[in-house]
């Protein structure tokens, strides 16, 4: 007989579905699936190690935010359909996200202390967070298939076709930043 171990020791057993990492300049993400009421000590573990200031649900909430507040973490719900693009302004309010946090953060960089990263996840963490984290790269430089890719690598089966379309077609709306080759 398999035996999972006491429900008392959840917060010692890893997640099922490990958290990805991405990192890309001073960008810095944590893919994941959606946390539930049952195993959000593990996720918040998690949060904790990667200094996660903002989480992203692009799905129905699972679980209270009252935990994760009290940790400092602001939650913010970015709920679109599986499977599909975002809509404009999930688009804009994630942008606006990711420059308040990315991008004015010169001086915690010269105290030497650890980067802000935003956690993101759906139900799985295969299609909508990856989307919004392609995005990001994107509009920070990156060539939108360059993006795909490198979640894909670090993140197996993200982003459908559909999503693989938009991103392809995606055009960056940052008005802070300036590409020049």
């Amino acid at each position: 007989m398999y035996v999972r171990g006491s429900p008392y020791t959840t917060a010692s057993r890893p997640l099922i579905n490990p958290p990805t990492y991405i990192e890309y300049n001073k960008l810095r993400f944590l893919i994941v699936d959606a946390p539930s009421s049952t195993n959000l000590p593990l996720y918040i573990q998690e949060f904790e190690r990667w200094n996660v200031t903002d989480v992203v649900r692009c799905c129905e909430a699972t679980y209270p935010v009252e935990p994760l507040n009290e940790m400092g973490i602001e939650v913010h719900d970015f709920v679109f359909v599986d499977g599909e693009a975002p809509p404009s302004n999930i688009v804009d309010a994630w942008i606006h996200l990711v420059e308040s946090r990315f991008h004015n953060n010169e001086v915690k960089e010269e105290k030497n202390e650890q980067l802000p990263c935003i956690a993101t996840h759906c139900v799985a963490g295969l299609g909508r967070a990856p989307v919004l984290v392609a995005i990001a790269l994107v509009e920070d430089g990156m060539p939108a298939l360059d993006a795909v890719a490198y979640i894909r690598e670090r993140r197996r089966g993200a982003i459908n076709k559909k999503q693989l379309k938009y991103i392809e077609s995606y055009k960056p709306r940052s008005k802070n930043r300036c590409i020049i080759s």
